[in-house]
This record gives structure tokens, C-alpha cells and sequence, in this order.
């Protein structure tokens, strides 16, 4: 990867990820793997003006030392002042940076019944800060770089080097920056896919109805529901992207009605494990029965997370000629695969995909059919044969999308 290029992803992570302002603290969590690209970070962050730059270091091979022989109780309880941490920089309103690069296959040896305690107190312990994030409350982006385990796992037949440069390339293409002015590409974008909401907010539709092999899934939609995607808007009326690369517009099912069967389409990469081959049959809103080729047992723990982690909480569109879907790769990385294929989530709903939603508490957002969770994991449903219909309030079916991609045209 050249330095140059390095220079550039780093100027868009904070111009178009996070919109860094001038006196403003930046927390990047990163692996530790990436060091080199956070510096470029940190360095380019204080040129823009940046308060501070907090650094919150991962390594893989330290993350699956603990979960091998840790003490039972480590997974039970999260750590009080990480917690504090978090909570003080978001009250700061500072911007925060994650970096998402992990081993898919880092964790398959160890107990599902660890990564699932782990993963549960932290859902817990972090509840008001993940509120800051999922009610853009402050500035936020997850992106990624390449680390050795990931990009060997998606190039396993070439050396490490070439993994990583591979892996850079494909990066570097999706963000556009390989774009001579990736700002001005990233801007057109966001234009695109503000349109097709704008598309989707005017309909209105009741819900919508997606058919596929292995799927035949109606998922109702909230009144007054939301369609986001593209930039987002913090409190305080910052312009930023959540997500880069990003090619969805999604919004939120109503959590009590969700009838059908939905097959994956994709591996999902949860807490250092695989999931794959797996099919979830809903009624009501909820799963009432689940099976997976692999990784039953860790999809069992993320269902059994709570009440809410059975039923949806996202519902996202994207065309299947997408530019990482087109890229033919399997990521095992869900920034990149959700990017690539439609996708639902189960869990929590961000607020924001209803009218007025960050205002409610949880009891207003339940009656709005909101749903709650301390999980919110994305999945991909969506391919080439992929047909989507809107049924709206009169009861009239409008194709969406058809053979998995967009069947009408924004103005």
C-alpha cells in the first residue's frame, strides 16, 4: 500500500467518516496490527484541528490468550472504567473511529459459552454509550484495514504480502480512494442513495415482501418508519458517514411483524466464529425456529442474548451489482459483506429509522414497534434472485427489486 494512498484513506476516514471539528477529541479503536495506519491518523486528526486523540488498542492474539484461559468470571463482568471511558469522550462529543479487522476463524477452538458471557456483559455494561452511537447523538464510522489472519483467510492461497496487498486493493477501490478526488466521489454517492430514501420515505409502504431461494419473508414497517443510508446527521448537525464502504438504504421492521422463513446468502463472521448455511422462521416478530449448517451453537447464544436479539431490528437494500458484491469475494468481515448483499438485523433498531424516534424511551419506541436488544448483528439474505415487493397502505404490491437489483429509478 503506498504511503500516499495511506494519506489519503486517512484524510476521508476523518473528513467524510467522522467530519472531525476543531477542538474536538477523536477515540479510535484499533488493532494493534494497524498501528501504522492509526499514527497517519492521529497525525492528520491534528492537523484538522482535533483536541485529542484516544487510542483503544486491540490484538487478536492477546483477545484469544483470555478467551482460552482466562478466569470464568472475566466474561461475566465488563470493566467498569472501560465503560467510563467510552461514556466520558461521548459526553465530550467526540468522534468516534472503529477499526474492524479481525481473524474471522480467531476464536473457533474456544467455548461458544465464553464468547456468549463476554459478549452479554459488554451489551449490557455499554447500553448509554451505544445509545450515543445508534441515536447519532455524536459523530461515528467503522471502517477497515487489512490485518494477516483476515486477509489470509480471504486469499489463502498466496503469501501473507500479497494477502495484505490484495487485501489493500480491494479496500482502497470500495472507499473510493482510488478516486482522484475521493471526497467529491464520496459526496456523489451519498447523493444516489439520499434519493432512493427519499424514494422509499415518500412511499411508505405497510411492508415488504421478499422472496428468494430459501426465503419467503413479509416484514411489516413502522408507522411513519424512516429509510437511512449514506451520510447521517449528529445532534449537533454534523454531516458523517456510520459506515465506509457502504451501499445500503435500510430501516426498521416493526418488531412484532415479521412472518416467514429467511435464508443466509453469506457467511457471518460473530465474535471470532462463523456462522453459516443458517435459516431463522419468524412469526410474529419473533424466531420461533433456527438452523445453521455451521455454528448452531454460537447462533443459539446470539438468539438466547436476550428477548430482543429473536427479532429484527434492521432491514437493508442493496443492489447486487454493488462494487464489493461485483468484487466476487467472500470477506468474512460483515462491514464489507452486508455492503454486498440486502441484509436484516437482529437486535436492536436504531431510533433514528422513525419519526422522532431518538425523543422516546423504550416503552414509546416498543408501541412504535422499535425494537430493543443489547446485540444488533447483521446478516446477508440478499442475491442475484432476489425479488422485493412494497405493499402499501391501500394494499397495492409495487415491485422493489427484481433478479437483485433496483425495478424502479429515482428521480
Amino acid at each position: 500500500m503506498e504511503q500516499q494512498n495511506i494519506e489519503k484513506y486517512a484524510q476521508l476516514v476523518l473528513q467524510k467518516g467522522v467530519n472531525i471539528q476543531k477542538n474536538q477529541p477523536l477515540v479510535i479503536n484499533a488493532p494493534i496490527e494497524g498501528a501504522y495506519f492509526v499514527r497517519e491518523m492521529a497525525k492528520q486528526a491534528y492537523a484538522f484541528g482535533a483536541k485529542e486523540v484516544h487510542v483503544n488498542w486491540s490484538d487478536d492474539t492477546l483477545t484469544y490468550l483470555t478467551y482460552k484461559h482466562a478466569n470464568e468470571e472475566v466474561f461475566q463482568v465488563y470493566p467498569k472504567w472501560k465503560v467510563m471511558l467510552q461514556e466520558s469522550y461521548a459526553e465530550q462529543g467526540a468522534a468516534f473511529v472503529s477499526i474492524h479487522a479481525t481473524d474471522p476463524d480467531l476464536l473457533q477452538d474456544v467455548d461458544s459459552t465464553r464468547i456468549a458471557e463476554a459478549n452479554k456483559s459488554a451489551g449490557i455494561a455499554l447500553k448509554t454509550y451505544r445509545e450515543y452511537i445508534m441515536n447519532d447523538k455524536v459523530c461515528w464510522t467503522v471502517i477497515s484495514i487489512p490485518t494477516t489472519g483476515w486477509a489470509k483467510k480471504i486469499f489463502p492461497h498466496v503469501s501473507e504480502e500479497e494477502a495484505m496487498e490484495k487485501l489493500w486493493q480491494e479496500i482502497t477501490r470500495m472507499v473510493r480512494v482510488d478516486k482522484e478526488d475521493p471526497i467529491t466521489a464520496w459526496d456523489a454517492h451519498n447523493d444516489l442513495l439520499k434519493k432512493a430514501n427519499e424514494y422509499l420515505n415518500e412511499k411508505q409502504y405497510e411492508k415488504l415482501i421478499l422472496k428468494a431461494e430459501g426465503t419467503n419473508l413479509e416484514v411489516g414497517l413502522p408507522k411513519n418508519h424512516i429509510w437511512a443510508g449514506g451520510a447521517a446527521i449528529s445532534e449537533d448537525g454534523t454531516v458523517f458517514n456510520p459506515n465506509m464502504p457502504t451501499e445500503e438504504v435500510f430501516t426498521a421492521p416493526h418488531k412484532y411483524n415479521v412472518n416467514g422463513v429467511v435464508s443466509s446468502t453469506k457467511p457471518l463472521n460473530y465474535g471470532g466464529n462463523v456462522i453459516d448455511d443458517f435459516q431463522l422462521t419468524f412469526k410474529d416478530g419473533m424466531v420461533v425456529d433456527y438452523q445453521a449448517q455451521k455454528g448452531e451453537e454460537v447462533l443459539k447464544h446470539l438468539l438466547e442474548s436476550d428477548d430482543g436479539a429473536k427479532r429484527l431490528g434492521e432491514l437493508a437494500l442493496v443492489p447486487h451489482e454493488s462494487p464489493i458484491s461485483q468484487s466476487g469475494l467472500i470477506f468474512y468481515n460483515t462491514l464489507f459483506d452486508e455492503n454486498a448483499s440486502c441484509h436484516i438485523a437482529l437486535g436492536k433498531a436504531y431510533p433514528t429509522n422513525v419519526a422522532r424516534g431518538p425523543e422516546m424511551d423504550e416503552e414509546a419506541l416498543d408501541k412504535h414497534g422499535i425494537n430493543d436488544s443489547m446485540v444488533h448483528v447483521d446478516f446477508m439474505i440478499g442475491s442475484a434472485e432476489m425479488n422485493i415487493d412494497g405493499v402499501t397502505a391501500d394494499g397495492e404490491v409495487e415491485p422493489i427489486f427484481k433478479d437483485g437489483t433496483w425495478a424502479v429509478t429515482f428521480e
